[in-house]
């Protein structure tokens, strides 16, 4: 796909965060916008932002979690704006918590969203993809699909997932009109940790969200803005993944490099953080 001109892109969690700056990336090119999230306010925010004309563009409250919602959304886009080229799912949320005292209740929540959320979209959307000329699906996934991190098993589950669930999709696509993206961002500016669900830190200290937010805020290295440019090149150029800001790089390389020594890297990465942290203190 070389152009977002007159194309028609759906985007999910779109009422905030990389889903807005997507949007408002896509409205600048020329496309129209299909977008949903669970804030309905945020959407609407979204939605003037991008400038769009009610005449090209439609938002709906919708719960990636529910088959119905998502069915009943890639209808709606179908019957109003006659179908899409290209499907971002991008709604996810955040889990910190440790392997043995998680709550099963918050693993299946992340998981409903974070992958079947994906999974969803991806199937509610893949018919009108294929009736068209050129079509692309693109899941975004996390540097934490590429590496395992401490008090992250069920975020990993999930980016682990929908990397393998995207690449394996795209293997079978190959010789059809649908491009598969796999985005892997890594600390990108957004409401992802504040939204999230957060009992323990790295090194398994309890801790708050508030808190927790406030630490990734001050780490994250790209803004929403910036991951949107990224990925709307990447999708043009039909790259299979996309990584997002410096860290997904140096740590894409890491694992490449060293397989099964990241582990080690990553264990004097925190020790040295920490170490910085008391200093600070």
């Amino acid at each position: 796909m070389k152009t977002l001109e007159d194309k028609v892109v759906v985007i999910t969690g779109a009422g905030s965060g990389i889903g807005r700056a997507l949007a408002i990336g896509a409205a600048r090119r020329g496309a129209s916008l299909a977008l949903s999230d669970w804030n309905a306010e945020g959407l609407d925010e979204t939605l003037a932002l991008t400038g769009a004309s009610a005449r090209r563009a439609l938002t709906r409250k919708v719960d990636v979690r529910s088959d119905d919602e998502v069915l009943a959304f890639a209808a709606e886009v179908e019957r109003e704006l006659g179908g899409a080229h290209v499907v971002v799912n991008n709604a996810g949320v955040s889990l910190s918590d440790s392997v043995g005292t998680m709550k099963r209740d918050d693993f299946a929540w992340l998981m409903d969203i974070n992958f079947w959320g994906v999974v969803r979209g991806t199937e509610a959307f893949l018919p009108q993809l294929h009736r068209r000329d050129e079509a692309h699906v693109v899941n975004v996934s996390s540097v934490f699909g590429l590496i395992g991190v401490p008090r992250q098993s069920a975020y990993n589950a999930s980016k682990f997932a929908v990397r393998g669930f995207s690449e394996a999709m795209a293997q079978e696509l190959i010789g059809t009109n649908v491009r598969v993206s796999v985005v892997c961002p890594g600390g990108v500016k957004t409401g992802i940790v504040a939204n999230g669900r957060h009992y323990q830190d790295v090194h398994g200290r309890p801790v708050d969200t508030q808190t927790l937010s406030a630490t990734f805020e001050r780490l994250a290295g790209t803004t929403p803005e910036k991951a949107a440019e990224t990925i709307w090149r990447g999708v043009l150029a039909n790259e299979p993944r996309i990584l997002v800001g410096p860290d997904a790089h140096l740590i894409e390389a890491m694992v490449r490099l060293l397989p099964r020594g990241y582990p080690r890297v990553m264990a004097g990465v925190l020790a040295l953080a920490e170490r910085a942290r008391g200093v600070r203190r």
